[in-house]
């Protein structure tokens, strides 16, 4: 792997500071708000964005890259201001757009070196950087054709090599992962993992795959309407935890369900398979000696909590939710 150590921007700027913050965040387009009031703070390695189409995913990295002046509010990007410290913020930043935005009769080394140069790096120095970006994401044999060959996947990771040419201190990728297929797609989110793990570059993630961000981000953002819906550590949501009971039953019930509820227990009851939902205070073995003290056989007990999925399906729901 490249180092991938920042060469023209100090880390002090974003070693204690929370990767994203926003306070009553406004972006108007004429008289459309495509953001409102989005407040949230944001400090996980790798931040998933999600949200439904036309929900402000690419107003608010527009916004956060410095290409749309916000209308109202405040956002700061590894503790600099949005608004006063746009060229700092840049030269801190490695972006992979959704889409292609390639000189066809380009090859990789001089696309990859320039964004480095443009990133700040001296002309040897990035191109120094760029063979050893594009060997890293595997085009090192393909490094000196025409970007107009490539296939999907290779125009993907000739992508990624030109965000992380000038080693940032936040990546922002945006569906990384679009059109590759499953090979393609394990192998982008290997590299991504692997970035992610070397602790010395955040990473914010917008992706329409939930299992993509599930697998990479330990903080996510939802947005609908341009409004936060929710945010917060992915880890302590979707992780497993006895909180929700799945129970089948091996015999009748009898009282068992007026049992489970004198304790504060909430229960969805079919003939054989309950749902039960266990207040803070209770513990599973509670429930086995409920079914004890009633020679009750329980033949499967099963623990769920909410996955991603779940969350941001109630998400879209829930029409009263802010951030």
């Amino acid at each position: 792997m490249p180092s991938l150590a920042t060469h023209n921007a100090p880390a002090e700027a974003s070693a204690t500071s929370p990767v994203i913050s926003l306070t009553g965040l406004v972006v108007r387009y004429g008289h459309r708000t495509a953001l409102d009031q989005l407040t949230a703070t944001l400090s996980g390695r790798a931040i998933g964005l999600l949200g439904p189409n036309g929900a402000g995913k690419s107003t608010l990295i527009s916004a956060l890259l410095g290409f749309l002046r916000p209308t109202a509010g405040t956002a700061r990007l590894l503790g600099l201001d949005l608004g006063r410290d746009d060229q700092a913020i840049r030269s801190r930043i490695g972006y992979m757009p959704e889409n292609d935005a390639f000189v066809a009769k380009m090859n990789a080394v001089t696309l990859t070196r320039m964004m480095g140069e443009l990133s700040g790096l001296p002309p040897a120095v990035a191109l120094e950087r760029a063979h050893e970006c594009l060997f890293y994401v595997g085009l090192g044999e393909a490094r000196y054709r025409p970007l107009g060959t490539y296939s999907q996947g290779m125009r993907q990771m000739a992508k990624l090599a030109q965000a992380i040419v000038h080693g940032p201190q936040l990546l922002i990728l945006d569906e990384p992962t679009n059109s590759l297929d499953p090979p393609g797609r394990e192998r982008m989110l290997r590299l991504i993992r692997e970035i992610r793990d070397r602790g010395d570059i955040r990473i914010i993630l917008c992706s329409h795959l939930l299992r993509d961000v599930e697998e990479i981000c330990d903080e996510v953002l939802i947005l609908k309407q341009g409004r936060a819906v929710h945010h917060g550590t992915l880890g302590g949501e979707a992780a497993p935890g006895p909180r929700l009971l799945e129970l089948e039953l091996g015999g009748e019930p009898g009282d068992f369900a007026a049992a489970l509820q004198s304790r504060g227990c909430e229960l969805a009851c079919g003939a054989r398979r309950w749902k039960a939902i266990l207040p803070p205070e209770m513990e599973l073995r509670d429930v086995y000696q409920l079914a004890a003290e009633r020679s009750l056989e329980l033949r499967r007990v099963q623990f769920r909590r909410d996955t991603l999925e779940d969350i941001f399906l109630r998400a879209m729901d829930d029409e009263s939710a802010g951030a």
